[in-house]
């Protein structure tokens, strides 16, 4: 007898030595890979040291990326560095990431082909379910969980029930995958699939390439999910070749899955969107973010969310030809040092520049009110990055209001928060 699965839970099965799982079961499962960062790495690393192993379970598969305060702001965040640095050389891990060579890590691992499609992935940083994009099954877990899962190759999960989100039709001009996901999320609510698995499918996004996948499952976490997944397909098989270090194996739900419930949207309906202070489920149209007249003070385009080559395009075709606007700062961070070249190639680094942008190196720094962009009192700042929370810049009277990277540009050139058509 055959048992219908869903995406999510046929690569828990997988990787179980199951024939056969289902929401609700409890499972004990390999991993392909355990990330971690410069906030998050260390705690596990003392949590992996005081097991008392010889080793990690695989050196090819433990990886750490300095990204949060990286180039480091402070002797502080300096330390954090030096403790993922020295564990890498000290286990000789594969991947050695640095000043130089490392980005934002949720931009980096699918670039570098380290995650890839049928993949079982866990990380010490809540976004890590952007690479549900490529087909796989990765979700956020704490530093303890991810350093025994460094020592032991495996960690325990409950399996998620699944959501179905069908995307159709066709994106208006200027309504990006960013928009989607906002979209969805002031529907349910910031904890409307808390611990499930939002699958993704429909036309709009079997249209989208795969920066704008990966934006999309990225933001699954700020609906309250385990995970954000969307089956591969074409466009994920000719991104992934050539490229992943490892053979993918691509999945698919059955036609009889079992989903809890299935949202549908058209999305020729769905206008650019911005969530306003302080959750990302209060989201508006633009159309009433124009009548309600926000000025603003910053621009941030980057971020784990945002800050892939597409996104760098966006926001230089906006620009071209035009200037920030005097009261405005825009700050803009591509992921990358690969999207740092290609960007530079383009012409996109002087169209920002030459508009009155600073750009910088990879990281993600004001994202989380790290560094790089922090806001004073009452301050108003639009952001490309995942997370509006009280707080989450800079002063706890600052406000933040998320959009697309066409929104942000188009807002730093009016001042305040602008339809890209406007331009």
């Amino acid at each position: 007898m055959t048992h219908p699965m869903t995406l999510t839970e046929k690569i828990f099965a997988l990787h179980s030595g199951r024939d056969y799982v289902c929401a609700g079961d409890l499972i004990e499962a390999n991993i392909d890979i355990a990330l971690a960062n410069d906030i998050t790495g260390p705690i596990a690393i003392n949590v992996f040291k005081s097991i008392g192993l010889n080793d990690v379970f695989n050196k090819e598969r433990v990886v750490f990326v300095p990204d949060h305060f990286v180039p480091n702001k402070d002797i502080k965040s300096a330390s954090q560095a030096k403790a993922l640095r020295d564990f890498v050389y000290e286990y000789d891990l594969k991947h050695k990431f640095d000043v130089g060579t490392m980005g934002i890590e949720h931009a980096l691992l699918p670039e570098k082909g380290i995650v890839t499609s049928g993949d079982l992935v866990i990380g010490a940083d809540s976004h890590t379910c952007t690479y549900g994009a490529l087909g796989a099954f990765s979700t956020g877990v704490g530093s303890t969980d991810l350093g025994c899962a460094m020592a032991s190759g495996s960690t325990w999960f409950k399996v998620p029930p699944t959501i179905k989100v069908i995307f159709n039709g066709k994106l208006n001009k200027y309504v990006t995958a960013k928009d989607l996901i906002l979209h969805l999320i002031g529907d349910i609510g910031v904890d409307g699939a808390l611990y499930k698995a939002l699958e993704f499918e429909g036309d709009a996004i079997s249209s989208l390439d795969m920066d704008g996948r990966l934006t999309i499952c990225n933001m699954a976490i700020e609906a309250g999910a385990k995970n954000g997944i969307i089956a591969a397909d074409e466009t994920t098989k000719q991104y992934l070749k050539n490229r992943s270090l490892r053979e993918p194996v691509y999945l698919k739900s059955d036609n009889d899955a079992h989903f809890e419930k299935i949202i549908e949207y058209d999305v020729s309906k769905i206008e650019p969107t911005v969530a306003y202070p302080s959750l990302p489920e209060n989201t508006n149209p633009i159309s009433k973010a124009i009548k309600d007249n926000i000025e603003i003070n910053q621009v941030v385009i980057g971020s784990c969310t945002n800050g892939r080559l597409s996104d760098i395009e966006a926001a230089a075709s906006i620009l071209k030809g035009k200037k920030v606007h005097p009261k405005v700062r825009l700050i803009v961070i591509p992921a990358t040092q690969d999207i740092v070249l290609k960007s530079i190639e383009k012409g996109y680094y002087q169209t920002l520049i030459e508009a009155g942008a600073a750009i910088s190196t990879p990281t993600c720094g004001p994202c989380l009110g790290g560094y790089m962009g922090i806001l004073a009192q009452d301050e108003v700042c639009i952001s490309t990055t995942n997370r509006n929370f009280v707080g989450r810049m800079g002063h706890t009277s600052s406000k933040i209001y998320l959009a697309s990277p066409y929104v942000a540009a188009a807002s730093a050139i009016k001042g305040r928060i602008a339809d890209p058509e406007e331009i």
